[in-house]
Parts: structure tokens; sequence; C-alpha cells
């Protein structure tokens, strides 16, 4: 048999952005959202990539790609041999803003190692390989299962429940110009807490679980108060004082840092409240430079169901 009937077919790759710790479920919670990491991969001769969408210069270089990176890390420690892709990629998800990029980049390079390198990994052992990696597993596990995700490790055994989130909730995220990297943001955070904090955060964040599994939005404003990182992230995301307030305002369930920040994740009622929603948080950002809102769904279906082989599919 030749090396290339030996060869799998290509693949395509749909990865939704994610939105973490949604106030208190610091390295714990995660919801996926409904704008994607696309990407078609197939075997070639060398590797390229042809980028669109956002940030589409720093996605399609060939050096220091986080993707490209992790694909042949993993495949040179597996003893694999590292098969050129050529990748068509298409990026919706802001990099540096708090939407789970670098938990959407590993993922992606992992799960094209395991099928071009035919390593056998169940879709488990790719969560647990990217949660390693990225150090953290709440965007991971968004990502990768979908719907809103509570996770956690015993080793590099993960461990996720997952609930729906209610189907008439929508998200907002409110983007500054300039993106802080995750590093930075861990990096103000304190060694220690006091007791009073971290039960407040437990509190809270018991109640954020339910309240999404049970559609109860009347909760989310006290579900979404933290303790452990905002007030101290709050430094480099002057966007969060200023929003955190306007829960229980024009539609606005609840609001919190998504992920290190500095985006900000805003929680709206429904589909009709968005407009007013929305110029309810460009009138409180009025003393900052003008932000960008990307509106959303929150979606059920991660990027493990929604890989897809591009063998016969025409794609080219």
């Amino acid at each position: 048999m030749s090396d290339d009937a030996m060869m799998p077919a290509g693949v395509r790759l749909r990865l939704p952005a994610t939105s973490a710790n949604l106030g208190p479920g610091f390295d714990v919670v995660a919801v996926a959202l409904d704008f994607f990491l696309e990407i078609d991969a197939e075997p070639a001769a060398e590797f390229s990539i042809a980028a669109t969408g956002r940030d589409a210069d720093r996605c399609g270089k060939l050096e220091d790609n986080l993707i490209l990176g992790v694909y042949s890390t993993l495949l040179e420690q597996q003893g694999r041999a590292v098969t050129p892709l050529a990748l068509r990629m298409r990026n919706a998800i802001p990099l540096g803003m708090g939407c789970g990029s670098s938990a959407a980049a590993r993922l992606a390079g992992i799960a094209l190692a395991a099928h071009f390198g035919q390593l056998g990994w169940s879709p488990q052992q790719i969560l647990e390989e990217a949660c390693a990696l990225e150090g953290h597993p709440d965007n991971v596990a968004a990502c990768w299962l979908g719907g809103l995700t509570a996770v956690g490790c015993e080793g590099r055994t993960v461990h996720v429940a997952q609930v729906r989130p209610p189907e008439d909730w929508r998200a907002i995220l409110v983007l500054p110009a300039d993106p802080v990297p995750t590093s930075k943001a861990r990096s103000v955070l304190p060694a220690s807490y006091t007791l009073r904090d971290v039960v407040a955060n437990l509190q809270a964040v018991s109640m954020l679980g339910l309240a999404f599994a049970q559609g109860r939005g009347d909760l989310l404003r006290a579900a979404m108060n933290d303790r452990v990182h905002q007030p101290y992230r709050a430094a480099i995301s002057p966007q969060l004082p200023l929003l955190l307030p306007l829960a229980g305002q024009a539609g606005i369930l609840g609001a919190a840092l998504s992920g290190a920040g500095p985006g900000v994740l805003v929680v709206v009622e429904g589909e009709e409240k968005l407009a007013e929603a929305s110029q309810t948080i460009r009138k409180a950002l009025q003393p900052l430079a003008e932000p960008e809102l990307v509106t959303s769904r929150f979606v059920s279906t991660g990027a493990h169901e929604g890989m897809e082989s591009l063998a016969g599919s025409g794609a080219h």
C-alpha cells in the first residue's frame, strides 16, 4: 500500500470562542460562543496557511504559529512523522481579549496531530492533552464540548459537567482596542485569599451553574459576583468597573471579565434586548475609547462534534 493510500483524508475543524470564569468560576467555568476558528487541513508537500478573518496576518504566519507548533511537537513526542499540512483558516476569535483563542489553537493542533498521526486518541485524551498544555482547563473544556462547562482535575484526569445554556439568552462581548496577555493578567493576582472571600465565591459559583441550568436570569447578578480575580484585574480592564453596575438594567442580567480580560462578557436576557443593552453599554463607557461590541448566542456543540472529514466534500 502506498504512503498516499495510508494517509488520512483531510479534516475540517470548527472551534468555538469561549468565555471563562463568568465571575466567580476562576479556572473552573466557561461557556462556548457562536463565533469560531474554522480550519480545513489537508496533507501537502510543505506547510502553508491561507488565513482570512480576524488577525489574518498573525494567523497566517508559519513562524511561531501555535497550532503548527503544538501539532509538530506532539507528533515528534509520539514518534510519528510530521506530515506537512495545507491549512485554510477562517478566524473570528479575537486574539488576546479573553475569548479563548489560545485554547482553540492548542485544541486544533492536538486534534490535527491525533488525526494525521493516526494516534487513535479518544476525545477524552485530546481534551486532557489540551488541558495540560493550556495550564487551566476551563476554556479548553467549553471549546471542545460546547455549552456551559464546569471542570475538575485529578492529575491529568479531567472531569467535566456540562449544561445547555438557555436558548433565549444572548451575550455581548465588550472588546477594548488593546489586548492584554494572560500572563500579565495572572501576575496581578494575590497568593492567598481570606476565608470570607473564598466562601463568597463558593456561594456565587454554586448559583452560577444552577442559574444557567434552570434559566434563572434573576440569579445572575449575584451569581456573577467575584472576589478572587476581578477586583485585582480592574486596573488592567478599566471597562469592568463601569459595566458591573449595569446588571439589572436594559435587559442585562450580569457582567464579568471574559477570561483574564480585558474583554468583558455581558449576558442579556434576549435578542429583543440587544439594541437597548448595547446602547446602555456604550453610554456607560463614554469616558473610555469606543469599544467593539460583538453579539453572540451561546452554543451547546463544541469542536469535538464539529469535526468532519473533507473526503468527498468537494473542498479545495
